[in-house]
């Protein structure tokens, strides 16, 4: 297996919890919180474990909240590599409903980072990369970041064979979508994300598959990645188009789907399958992950049964 190491600037300390009723105005009584580790990055070391594989993971980490981060990916027996934020871990809160089932999420944002920082952690990573492995960027981006990080990533890792991950959103992905001199070797992107960038829906498998394929010839990645939610996800590279379904299962919790989709497809590519054989995985991890509560991922037994029920074909 080559290795597999995730970068997490902004990660939280992730506290979940449920209430009979949100209302306004009043004391809402919870239930005791589950206390998780949380951030894009994270959550993909902590999906590969899951799935069998180990990572290396890259975690900026401050004051007394950095501590307990550090002290939860410890106990799940997370490989870390910690780097100095330039100030305190950030928390999140997601609190359900129990009346309805909805789930209410807070978010706040992560300490400001400046140029030294950036410029520092940029010099982490090119220390840390794997030879020819896999190096996976994930999640939000805090304050004081530019949209370009990911560019700024893969410009400083451009002679080392690493193969970089990248799964994002907002001014970063419109920042991707451009052509490069070096670009990811994966870019994933969600169903709304993909309209947003194409400027028009994309109803069908075919007009993903189409508008990931733009994605490449424009020089934007080598292989794109859409998913489509319950239709499961399209991937397109140099002369190939495939899509793979999502399993039929029921739908406890979405969150966590995407990450344990990158999970279990960059584990894949990293054991040494194909494309398709990744996408199909990447798509039984997700499909896993949505059977699970609040802020849970996908379990292994699940994911390695439902291969069979995300069938691989070429569009």
């Amino acid at each position: 297996m080559q290795d597999i190491l995730t970068i997490t600037l902004n990660p939280a300390v992730d506290l979940s919890s449920a209430v009979d009723q949100v209302e306004p105005e009043l004391k809402l009584r919870c239930d005791p919180p589950v206390t998780d580790p949380g951030g894009g990055g994270i959550n993909v070391s902590r999906a590969v474990r899951i799935l069998g594989g180990q990572t290396r993971a890259l975690v900026a980490i401050g004051g007394p909240m950095g501590k307990k981060l550090r002290q939860l990916l410890v106990e799940e027996g997370i490989a870390i590599l910690p780097f100095r934020a330039p100030g305190e871990t950030r928390q999140s809160l997601a609190v359900t409903d129990r009346r309805d089932g909805r789930q209410y999420r807070f978010v706040f944002p992560g300490p400001t980072w400046d140029d030294e920082r950036l410029a520092a952690v940029l010099g982490s990573i090119r220390d840390a990369v794997p030879d020819s492995g896999f190096v996976v960027l994930s999640g939000s981006l805090p304050p004081g970041i530019p949209p370009h990080f990911a560019t700024l990533v893969c410009d400083c890792l451009k002679d080392t064979g690493a193969k970089v991950v990248v799964d994002t959103s907002g001014a970063a992905l419109q920042d991707l979508a451009k052509a490069h001199p070096h670009v990811p070797y994966i870019l994933r992107m969600d169903g709304e994300e993909a309209e947003g960038l194409a400027g028009q829906p994309l109803p069908t498998r075919a007009d993903s598959a189409a508008f990931a394929a733009s994605l490449v010839a424009r020089g934007a990645a080598r292989a794109v990645v859409v998913a489509r939610g319950a239709d499961g996800s399209v991937l397109a590279a140099d002369g190939l188009r495939l899509h793979a379904a999502a399993a039929p299962v029921p739908v406890k919790s979405k969150v966590g789907a995407g990450d344990s989709f990158v999970a279990g497809f960059t584990l894949s590519l990293a054991r040494g399958q194909d494309l398709g054989a990744a996408l199909q995985r990447g798509a039984a991890a997700a499909s896993a992950a949505v059977m699970t509560d609040a802020t849970r991922l996908c379990t292994r037994a699940d994911a390695e049964r439902l291969i069979a029920e995300c069938p691989l074909t070429e569009l």
